[in-house]
Parts: C-alpha cells; structure tokens; sequence
C-alpha cells in the first residue's frame, strides 16, 4: 500500500507513518516545516518535503491520512480531496489499526504521555508485550512507535482534541484529568468533560476503567458505564491506588503503592517530578489489573527513563538545572513547577515559557498569569499559532500585563538566548507546545558557557 501524510511531523502522524514505513509499505508525507522528528523519518527511509506542492504528492497514492491541524486551505488537501484520492484522519486511522487488539488507551488533559509511555515499557518486559502508538518520543524506546506482532496489546494515547479518542473501542481505558482545554472545539468545559463520558462508554464491559480520583465525571444524572472500574490518587487514602511514603534523594522519586491487593514498597522512578508518581499510580493500576506482577512492576518503573520534553534534564549540576518540559496548559505549568520547587527548594527558577494557540492564551489568560507569577524570574515568548490565524488582540503581552510581578520580560528567541545569563538562574525551565524545543539547544550551549 502508497500511504501520504499531511502533517507527518505530527507525534501522533508520525507514529502512524513509522508504523506503516516498518511494515514495509510505501510512506511519504508533506509538512509545513522540518524538525528533529521529520529528520528522522527521512532517515527511516520516509520521503518528506516542505513545499505544499501537490506535484510534489508520488503517483498511484492508495491512502491518504490527514491530521485536522492541517488547514483546509492547504493545496495538497484541497488537490486530493478534488481528485478523489480516499482521505481519512489520523484518529480514524488509528481506530482501524487497535481494532482485533486489546486496546489500552489512556486520555485526559493531562498524564497523556508519561503514562502510556510507562504502561508500554512495563509491558514490554513481560510476557504480555504490547505495540504503542505514543504521543510523544519515549527514551527507552527512542521512538513514538512500538511494534509487537505477537502481542495481542496495544497501548494508545488517546488525544481528546477534535474528539479524536472517541473513533477507539478500548479493552481498558485511564481518565487522568479533565480540566478544561480546546475549548475552540469544544465550546464550553461541559461539553468538554462530557466527550469523556462518551469516551468511558465505550470501554469494552469485559475490561474495566481507570479513573482519578474526583473527577466530576459520573453522578445521578450521570451514571458511570458497566464496565468495572478502579481509581486512584497521589493525594489521600480512599482510592484503590494510592502512593504513600513519598519521598527524593537527588531527583530520583521513591514512593510505597498501596493497592487493592496489598503493599508495594520502595518504588523508585529515576529523574522524576512530583507529578509523574500521579502518573506512575495510573500505571500501576492498569498493569496490575492486567496481571503485572510486583517484581515486573518494580523493574518497569526503575529502569523508565521518561519522555523527550516531559520533565526532561539538559543540565544536571550542583550549579544549575535545565529542564524542558511541555507543559503548555495552566494546571501543566502549576505541576511543573511546584515538582520543580520539591526537588529544588529555595533555588532561584527562572522560567521559559511560549504560549500554545491563540485560543488557548485567550481562554486561559488569567490562569496563566496567576501560575506564571510564582516564578522568580520570567521570559515570555511570542505565541506560537500551531493551526489557528491570530485573534485580535489576542497576544503574549495580554498575559504579560496581568502576571502580578516585576521579573518579567518578553523576549524573541535571540534576546532570551541573550538574556538568560544573566538572570543569574539557579533552576532553568522551559515550557511549551510549539517551537521552544528548537530554541532548547542554543539556551543550553550558552548556560554551559556561563558555568
């Protein structure tokens, strides 16, 4: 089969594509600029190009697959869909590749990442297996992509933006979050958190759900589906999974798990944050209740080496600290940094931080303001648009006049390189879902400098 991407640098596309690349059928792709990750594929033997030319699109093109962040506008959209090629979305795709497995999907508006990436590392070292299509680059995979043909589980990360999840038919299913986010989409929180009931729907009566502890998911008006559920937390004593003991040497995160089936102690997860044992708890539920035993469990979660841009360390130096993170949401950005002040408490944090989506700063302006205030020292950069055209009125500085402190600067990406230095910091962090990641590597280089 010729399968054509629009939008292959996308995390979630590009599994897709790798998937197909590795099973021996034909991949190419377009996007609109190229990255590490597009750079990659090419090196798998991906044909990519970044002019939006459909002359540019292989001949005899069976399939072509389209992310909804591409806009209708695009030439090659517009010349396959004119021409009659068959067009279907990433997540349809996706439904059709998890059906005949035993799908295990992981949603919320947060966790997404870390705990798929940690359920299929764990399983990977048993004798169950799994396949993955993960949304982001897990380190001890160094991929988004993992392959398993004699494994009858596949672990999905199941994105809720343009109701993506709800083409999967999941064997077992998490709920980490529901806080409010594409709300261009969506149109209010409500019609949000209940795209999360129909995704709860639709677990198989024979698996069972995952759910965090307090989300306003289920009540009278409400009710919870058949399917058995468990839940779990990383504050309190009432839920079936719960960590207790918590505690760090250097920034190694160890925690005792309680259980339904009894103690777990001394876990240890290397170069964690604080917010990554909430997803550690998420994990263990689901691997528990498929069958993981306490020494697999524990040999999962010691040798997890997380995910490209999730809490992940440049510098490690009784010096400084660099950490990148993606957090691009406020709840994200709360998480990071308080995970950030337990391991480095009274230490001078400077933050990076590039708004996601003009929508997004539009909906969230006063939340942001309100977590990005605690830092001690912050660089805002311009908003990166991803798919969206600029609102009016709509910019970084909106969020800049409401942060409540005096430390505070925006910069483009040359001044912030500039600039760091000389804030003196003890802690870097830089958050983001857009373009900071190519910014990254030139802060680093010039804070090495500096020590």
């Amino acid at each position: 089969m010729n399968y054509h991407f629009l939008g292959i640098g996308g995390i979630g596309m590009s599994a897709i594509a790798r998937f197909f690349n590795q099973r021996g059928d034909t991949v190419s792709g377009y996007d609109a600029t190229e990255t590490a990750l597009t750079q990659q594929l090419v090196q798998e033997g991906i044909a990519v190009h970044y002019v939006d030319d459909p002359a540019l699109i292989p001949d005899n093109i069976d399939i072509v697959i389209y992310t909804p962040a591409i806009p209708v506008e695009t030439a090659e959209y517009q010349y396959c869909l004119q021409h009659g090629l068959k067009m279907v979305k990433r997540s349809q795709m996706l439904g059709e590749l998890t059906r005949g497995k035993k799908c295990i999907a992981v949603a919320g508006s947060h966790g997404k990442t870390s705990t798929s990436s940690l359920i299929a590392h764990i399983l990977s070292h048993t004798d169950m297996g799994c396949s993955a299509f993960l949304g982001g680059v897990a380190k001890n995979f160094n991929s988004n992509m993992v392959v398993n043909n004699e494994s009858e589980y596949v672990v999905v990360e199941a994105d809720e933006f343009d109701r993506s999840f709800l083409q999967l038919r999941p064997y077992c299913a998490v709920i980490t979050a529901t806080d409010a986010d594409h709300l261009d989409i969506y149109g209010t929180p409500e019609n949000y958190v209940e795209a999360f009931r129909q995704f709860a729907s639709l677990v198989d009566p024979d698996g069972f759900l995952v759910v965090k502890q307090g989300l306003a998911l289920f009540d009278d008006s409400h009710p919870s589906p058949a399917t058995p559920q468990h839940n779990y937390t990383a504050h309190g004593i009432e839920a079936d999974f719960y960590p207790w003991n918590v505690r760090h040497y250097g920034s190694n995160i160890f925690f005792d798990l309680r259980t339904p089936g009894g103690v777990i102690y001394d876990l240890e997860l290397p170069c964690a944050s604080l917010y990554n044992v909430e997803n550690a708890v998420a994990a263990a539920a689901i691997c528990i209740s498929l069958g993981v035993n306490e020494h697999q469990l524990r040999y999962g979660f010691k040798t997890y080496t997380g995910v490209k841009r999730r809490f992940d360390y440049h510098i490690n130096t009784p010096q400084l600290v660099f950490i990148d993170d993606y957090a691009h949401h406020p709840q994200e950005i709360e998480a990071c940094l308080d995970s950030i002040r337990y391991l480095y408490p009274d230490k001078r944090i400077v933050g990076i931080f590039q708004p996601h989506l003009y929508s997004r700063t539009r909906d969230f302006a006063d939340e942001f303001a309100r977590v990005l205030s605690t830092l001690d020292e912050l660089i805002m950069l311009p908003i990166y648009p991803a798919r969206e055209k600029p609102i009016l009125g709509v910019t970084s500085s909106m969020v800049m006049h409401k942060i409540n402190s005096m430390s505070k600067y925006l910069c483009t990406f040359d001044q912030a390189v500039e600039l760091l230095p000389a804030l003196c910091p003890d802690v870097v962090v830089t958050m983001g879902a857009g373009s900071i990641d190519r910014l990254v590597p030139r802060l680093v280089e010039k804070m090495l400098e500096e020590l």
